[in-house]
């Protein structure tokens, strides 16, 4: 209603404008009988006043829609009345709603395919690694060893492919269930043994055995590694150890990965989670990608999990996971 009138206000001051001018006119040209004038005043709004309302009760359902907001795309389908204005508005609307479903439907297609394809090329370079890691996996000579370092950089960026085509089909890719903190925190460090030992760093555990929390055993897997390969790689050769603790903090399960590394500058810290970010430590540690961070604080939005950061230039940082359901 309140959209009705204040489409209609010029119209209505234009039509009362124009009685008083025909009046007027009739008046100064020395008609003067006010009874008249005004009978003919009452019945040009009278008639205005019946085409309001029948302009009104033709296009009430196009005013109501166009005053309220939409709840789904699909209302954007309905038909708004009859009249040519409403009539021609919703086959508008139906048209762009049809012309936006065949362009999210060609997104959704060219995003499953590049998924498909990334997964595809993903496992097909993990076959010639896998030899390529095989090969060099008994030798000690320092070519080797260097060779073996390098396909461990190419496994961990492979995995962070893999993880990222995953991320866009999330919803069809996990399942949560009840995790053992302790099971998760011990293979996760298995899998970066190797790269604790070349950067002298070691692990300190300390975790109740029966500390479970419902997540994703696969994605939380993935978590840690980015975590822990933070943490060992900003605290390379200091001889330090990454500590690894799992603790109840006001009914939560709280997990902490600490490092007592090189630090994040304070500038920093609100940003790590950005894309493609990589701060000042990544100009120095040219390996950055800016990409593991993000993808960690993207699936702990989607399972659910809080993830915070703390850190200080030169004394280290706390990265700490909270989950809502303890078992």
């Amino acid at each position: 209603m309140k959209l009705f009138l204040r489409e209609h206000i010029p119209l209505f001051t234009i039509v009362v404008i124009q009685l008083i001018a025909v009046i007027l006119i009739f008046w100064l040209d020395g008609y003067k009988h006010p009874s008249v004038a005004l009978y003919a005043l009452f019945v040009g709004l009278f008639i205005f006043l019946c085409y309001l309302v029948y302009r009104f009760m033709s296009h009430q359902a196009f005013y109501e829609r166009l005053s309220a907001s939409f709840s789904n795309l699909d209302e954007s389908n309905q038909m708004y009345g009859n009249a040519p204005l409403a009539a021609s508005l919703g086959e508008l609307l139906k048209s762009q709603y049809t012309h936006y479903i065949h362009r999210l439907n060609e997104y959704e297609e060219k995003r499953d395919t590049h998924a498909t394809f990334m997964n595809q090329w993903v496992h097909q370079m993990k076959t010639p690694l896998s030899v390529i890691e095989l090969t060099v996996q008994q030798e000690e000579d320092e070519r080797f060893v260097s060779i073996r370092e390098e396909a461990d950089k190419i496994s961990k960026g492979l995995e962070m492919v893999l993880y990222a085509a995953r991320l866009e089909t999330f919803e069809h890719d996990f399942q949560v269930e009840p995790v053992s903190l302790e099971n998760i925190v011990s293979q996760a460090i298995r899998e970066n043994k190797r790269l604790f030992i070349k950067n002298h760093v070691y692990p300190e555990v300390s975790i109740e055995s029966d500390l479970t929390v419902e997540s994703d055993e696969k994605w939380l897997i993935f978590i840690l590694n980015q975590l822990i390969s933070n943490a060992v790689k900003y605290s390379s050769g200091s001889n330090e150890k990454v500590s690894i603790t799992a603790f109840i903090s006001n009914g939560e399960a709280c997990l902490e990965v600490r490092d007592k590394g090189v630090g994040i500058p304070k500038s920093d810290v609100k940003r790590v989670f950005k894309p493609f970010y990589t701060g000042e430590n990544g100009r120095i540690y040219r390996e950055s990608t800016g990409m593991g961070l993000y993808l960690v604080k993207e699936v702990c939005d989607r399972l659910g999990h809080q993830i915070t950061m703390e850190s200080e230039v030169g004394k280290g940082t706390t990265v700490r996971l909270t989950f809502s359901a303890i078992i």
